[in-house]
């Protein structure tokens, strides 16, 4: 009697189609992979092996095998490796948006904090200017917080969908709420003039980046001068840059002139965006004061 838990084991002759079938697709993988010309001369070696063993007919047939089998069994091999290729490329094309989207995502979060160290250092001076005109003058006080007021309407959108650029005229509009707030604060001690071209407002321009300036014109260059002094705010294009003028008559380079964090903050953020094609240049005018210029590449918004 049969016991039904006994497992019946293969026998010589399933052994035996089993090794066959792995030597056959091992055979028809190898034919596959193999090119045209190795293939040929393996054939050739192989008749010349049958004729001096006296085997030529199963030679012959061996030769005809492995040319249909090359014939048969390349072409899909052929299919198999076009598809594999084009997967790999898809999926380097994949990793390699991933990893632009990734890179676009760190500048934007790096723009993003960089901005943030100028917009509490603007706010901090206006507001304490602020506080200190509603001791000696409300009235003043009061314009001078309507003009802040106009500054924030503007700039605050700004800030928070724009991590990168703007047009110029609108960075013209911000600077100029700034100043009206700093006459206020300096009356005749500070003049200023804006000979900007109505067709460079267009301008792509980054963020705050001439708001900086006007800042460390007017806070490092004319405040500390008893008479105050002017401010010249210009713009042009010159061999397919834009190139921004902030100058000052006022004090002069500090001891130690562009290291501050404003200035250290528009070259990091200039190579940012920019990368080597854009740059900021102080110099220090015979007649005195300060001229900072930003160049970049000229382009319309």
């Amino acid at each position: 009697m049969n016991d039904p838990r006994r497992v019946a084991s293969p026998s010589d002759a399933d052994r035996l189609l089993r090794a066959l079938e792995r030597y056959w697709w091992l055979f028809v993988d190898k034919v596959a992979r193999m090119g045209w010309g190795r293939l040929a001369l393996a054939a050739l070696l192989a008749l010349l092996l049958g004729a001096i063993l006296g085997l030529a007919l199963l030679a012959l047939a061996a030769v005809l095998v492995s040319g249909l089998v090359k014939i048969l069994a390349g072409g899909k091999y052929q299919a198999d490796q076009a598809a594999s290729q084009a997967r790999a490329r898809g999926e380097e094309a994949e990793r390699q948006a991933e990893l632009e989207a990734l890179r676009r995502q760190l500048a934007e979060a790096r723009m993003g904090a960089l901005q943030a160290q100028i917009e509490p250092h603007f706010l901090f001076n206006t507001l304490s200017s602020v506080c200190q005109l509603m001791e000696d003058s409300p009235a003043r006080a009061l314009a001078m917080q309507k003009a802040l007021i106009r500054y924030l309407r503007s700039s605050l959108p700004e800030w928070r969908d724009s991590p990168g650029e703007t047009s110029l005229g609108m960075q013209l509009e911000l600077s100029r709420a700034y100043l009206d707030i700093m006459q206020l604060r300096m009356e005749e001690r500070l003049r200023v003039t804006i000979a900007v071209p109505d067709a460079l407002l267009p301008a792509r321009f980054p963020v705050m980046m001439l708001q900086t300036l006007v800042e460390n014109a007017v806070k490092h260059g004319l405040e500390p001068m008893a008479d105050g002094g002017a401010i010249n705010i210009g713009a042009k294009v010159l061999d397919g840059k834009l190139r921004l003028e902030v100058r000052d008559d006022g004090a002069g380079f500090p001891e130690q002139p562009g290291q501050g964090m404003g200035l250290a903050n528009i070259r990091e953020r200039l190579s940012l965006l920019y990368g080597q094609q854009a740059e900021l240049t102080l110099e220090a005018p015979a007649s005195g004061g300060t001229l900072a210029v930003i160049a970049l590449p000229f382009a319309l918004t």
